[in-house]
């Protein structure tokens, strides 16, 4: 093995540097350092190193290593301007300018060091006059805000002022430096609304990405003072605190990931910090004094900050935190009775938050014995409230158990099978208060999602829905009855064979539900369980045949999903169910004969698949809800609030638009009502089932549309990394298939779009499956590369010694497929015009490079032939002796053929590229000029 020495590498890396091989030349340069001893040598090699960090505009390492060079060598003016490039680069200008004034002392009369000393000064200069500018801005603003003389557009404009300078970091640090924490202070002491959000979101800005003073401001504002001021009963004061509290846990937690020198030392350890706004969000939780906004964004917050946000990190300490210190104030909020006295303040959407929030606690748990103690601390709760002789208590550990059942269903089931639970629903049911009986009734709904508890129900308790549903005049509880209903109409899923009701029962609660859907004087909620009902009994397909004929229906649905979305968004989850079902595009098993045959011979039961829900009747189903209106309404949808829509309705909401998407006819349709947006998110959030399905939806609508009006502006550089997920290997094929005709569409687009599908690591996933069998897989992959080869990237690729790329190339267009010549034979042809070294190395892939490109020039293709015709130009530019090698075969014959053929507008291509040809080979000399 050959020994290195530090000057033969650092030598080496030099080379490389002057050939523009940076990364080349960094890798050299610090395998020098590693075996370097001496001092001097370690400095130049610093130095070198600090120019190449300039070049690939890494400027905190540049800055780095040409001061280990200057602390070698004070005098060393090559470091000390680098050094001055790199922090005038870091925007520290008084560093710079110290670095150039000592380089212009050194060499007085050096013009570019005198030239950058003066440009410098000037910045210098500026700044100062800019910083005392925005601080007599920012004393302006607060005079204006604290006047009790300007008028109220004065005031606003000043108070958008701050918030806007408070969002740029100079701004902040502005406020911060003149007293701006204490003023603002005194802004949220004045009471009004106005000046409370003013002063909240100012804060929020000043928070924003710097750890040192978010530190600082949550002691000198107090966490105490910030969670009273969350807990006011005012819907926008509570969202703009929330907002300021995760800003301020984002900067503590490291999400800030900014260099700010030594500042930073003394603000590393913000874990107490961190600890002491988990403790007080719990605090919040179950506190009377809070309102119901107040109390939600303190649930949001521990739903967005407690659990991983990656599954891979080991620490999920602060999720076991909020278990054992605050699993039973969650589970408190979501047993709350809002028609019983003496409740926490709460929103409609309260309980559900609560719920989402214990669904991912208990998914963040990693181990058996830490979910047996979450259900062990439930089970304790809810025995706890069960009392013979107090049935506020009773119906309270009820709508608990509700809550439960809403998020870690498993829990929740296990709790509900236990001895004298279910029968307390039931008898619940038969209670003479309204308020037990519409507990009861919504506890029964969540709990019967298993068909083993749904056929207790129906033995026990459907005859007692019925007689509420009919009796009751409480709208209330006639809904929820009926949702009650339509659940247990609906136990047996898609299985024909397994309808709980008689026949044409659950059409008659589908039609209730709809008309309720259907009529405007009913209060919103009252229609929002409609959805629910709906959502339970279009398992049916008789029910979702009627839904997708009622256009009124259809549309009164996705306009409450719409109008609803700002501020009860329990609806989304039911009304994407019921999409599901309508599209069928739910997982199925699939069903093998001879298992049904088996199945039969021993007597167990087989599903049985519904007539109308087969292919030709779901297309038409699909065709309908884009009718109505489904795609405006699921782009409205994906853009809820994030505690809301969870991954399982983003999951669904992706499976639908699957299913939309599945004929290319109706794809411009999904484009035209924002479809293509609204898939961006759901393929980069979610579960991976539904961010494979939003992924292949988003393939399908890129490979045939029009980029700049499915993904416009910048969207369009958010699509190629969920394109290229779709090229993995453990896809399916008709993924990779869509996936690889998307990209194609998207390379042909530009330059810029190419270099992000290369930056995406795509290019050897395409260069895999242009190896493929299957042809379809094999032609878009080389369609793709086609048009991927434009790129000088790609190109240098197939300049490189020692792989096959160009071999395949040459290879593919010896196939049979005119498609796939095509392809191969443009990839070639653009190629060999833009890299005049390929049409060289082409000859030396293969022995029958001269066979095939022959092939190709006498193809009854139109479009292959000219490819070849122009493949054979562009290596007669290249190289002389090639250029006679190919004169001197028979390729002169049919170039000459070609070229005295009368003009013929379905030819002329190659007919034109045949006369280029023989017209280059005359200027070479190669042949004498004919007559036609």
């Amino acid at each position: 093995m050959a020994t290195f020495y530090p000057v033969q590498l650092k030598d080496e890396g030099n080379k490389h540097f002057q050939a523009g091989e940076i990364d080349k030349a960094i890798e050299s340069y610090t395998k020098a350092l590693k075996v370097c001893k001496d001092k001097k040598v370690q400095a130049v090699i610093f130095r070198n190193r600090s120019a190449c960090f300039l070049k690939k505009e890494n400027y905190t390492s540049a800055a780095s290593d040409a001061s280990k060079a200057i602390d070698v060598d004070a005098a060393d003016i090559k470091a000390l301007y680098r050094r001055c490039q790199a922090l005038e680069k870091l925007g520290k200008l008084d560093m710079a300018f110290k670095d150039v004034q000592r380089c212009a002392t050194l060499e007085p009369k050096n013009k570019t060091f005198l030239e950058t000393l003066r440009r410098l000064g000037a910045e210098i200069q500026q700044k100062l006059k800019t910083s005392f500018s925005t601080d007599s801005r920012v004393q302006n603003m607060f005079d204006i805000l604290f006047s009790e003389e300007e008028d109220k557009e004065k005031k606003e404009k000043a108070a958008n002022n701050l918030i806007v300078l408070a969002r740029e970091d100079a701004g902040a640090e502005r406020i911060f430096q003149n007293n701006g924490v204490a003023l603002l202070m005194q802004l949220i002491e004045t009471g009004k609304a106005e000046m409370i959000l003013a002063a909240i979101r100012t804060l929020s800005g000043m928070c924003t990405g710097h750890r040192a003073r978010a530190t600082a401001i949550i002691h000198m504002v107090r966490i105490e003072k910030l969670c009273s001021i969350m807990a006011m009963d005012h819907e926008e004061i509570a969202l703009a605190t929330c907002n300021l509290f995760q800003c301020i846990y984002e900067s503590l937690s490291g999400a800030d990931n900014r260099v700010y020198g030594k500042e930073e030392a003394l603000v590393l350890d913000s874990s107490k910090d961190l600890k002491t706004i988990l403790i007080a969000l719990l605090e919040m939780v179950t506190s009377k004094k809070v309102s119901g906004h107040g109390r939600d964004q303190a649930l949001n917050l521990l739903t967005k900050n407690v659990p991983r946000k990656d599954k891979k990190e080991s620490d999920h300490s602060k999720t076991l935190f909020t278990i054992d210190h605050g699993l039973k104030k969650i589970l408190k909020v979501c047993g709350q009775v809002p028609e019983l006295p003496d409740q926490l303040p709460m929103t409609e959407n309260t309980q559900l938050i609560a719920s989402v929030l214990l669904n991912k606690l208990y998914d963040d748990l990693r181990c058996d014995p830490e979910r047996d103690n979450y259900r062990d601390v439930c089970d304790e709760y809810i025995k706890g409230k069960f009392d013979p002789n107090d049935m506020d208590k009773n119906i309270h550990a009820i709508n608990a158990l509700s809550g439960l059942l809403q998020g870690p269903f498993d829990v929740g089931n296990a709790l509900v099978g236990r001895q004298g639970v279910m029968e307390m629903m039931v008898a619940l049911c038969s209670s003479e208060r309204e308020v037990d009986q519409l507990v009861a009734i919504e506890a029964i709904i969540h709990a019967s999602t298993k068909m083993s508890r749904a056929s207790f129900i129906i033995s026990n308790g459907v005859s007692l829905l019925k007689d509420i549903y009919k009796k009751t005049k409480n709208e209330k509880i006639k809904i929820r009855a009926l949702v009650g209903l339509c659940k247990l109409g609906s136990a047996g899923g898609d299985d024909y064979s397994m309808r709980q009701f008689a026949e044409g029962s659950t059409e008659k609660l589908a039609k209730q539900c709809r008309k309720w859907l259907c009529n405007p004087t009913l209060d919103v909620r009252t229609r929002k369980w409609a959805i629910e009902g709906l959502a339970y009994l279009t398992s049916d397909a008789d029910v979702k045949d009627d839904f997708v004929e009622d256009e009124p229906a259809m549309r009164a649905m996705f306009e409450l999903a719409k109008v609803r979305r700002s501020k009860d968004k329990t609806i989304l989850y039911a009304v994407a169910c019921t999409l599901v079902n309508c599209t069928n595009s739910y997982d199925k098993k699939e069903i093998i004969p001879e298992m049904v045959q088996l199945a039969k011979f021993s007597k167990q039961h087989v599903p049985e698949q519904h007539p109308k829900d087969k292919k030709d009747f779901i297309d038409s189903r699909v065709k309908k809800l884009l009718k109505a209106g489904v795609t405006s309404a699921l782009a409205v949808m994906v853009k809820a609030d994030s505690s809301i829509l969870t991954d399982q309705t983003k999951e669904m909401l992706a499976r639908v638009f699957l299913a939309l998407s599945e004929d290319p006819k109706d794809r411009g349709t999904i484009v035209a009502h924002g479809g293509g947006k609204a898939l961006i998110p759901l393929a980069i959030e979610g579960t991976d089932a539904g961010k494979i399905k939003a992924c292949h939806a988003l393939a399908r609508i890129a490979a045939i549309s029009n980029p700049d009006i499915a993904f416009p502006g910048e969207r369009v550089y958010e699509v190629v990394r969920p394109l290229v997920s779709l090229l993995n290997t453990e896809r399916d094929g008709t993924q990779n298939f869509d996936a690889l005709r998307s990209l194609t569409n998207l390379a042909a687009k530009s330059d810029k779009l190419r270099l992000k599908i290369m930056k995406e690591k795509a290019l050897p996933e395409i260069e895999n499956y242009m190896f493929e069998e299957h042809e379809q897989i094999r032609q878009a992959a080389t369609e793709c590369m086609c048009n991927l080869v434009c790129c000088k990237e790609v190109q240098e690729r197939y300049m490189e010694d020692g792989n096959d790329k160009l071999k395949l190339l040459v290879l593919l267009c010896s196939e049979e497929d005119d498609k796939l010549q095509i392809a191969a034979a443009g990839a070639l042809a653009m190629l060999t015009a833009a890299q005049k070294k390929l049409c060289v190395k082409m000859t030396k892939v293969t022995v029958q490079w001269l066979e095939i490109l022959q092939r190709l020039c006498l193809h009854d293709n139109p479009q292959v032939q000219h490819r070849g015709m122009v493949i054979i130009f562009n290596m007669l530019e290249a190289d002389e002796e090639l250029a006679k090698k190919l004169i001197e075969s028979e390729l002169l014959e049919i170039l000459s053929y070609v070229a005295k053929q009368e003009d013929n507008p379905k030819r002329q291509d190659a007919i034109d590229a045949a006369r280029a040809c023989v017209s280059r080979a005359m200027d070479l000399g190669l042949i004498k000029p004919f007559t036609q």
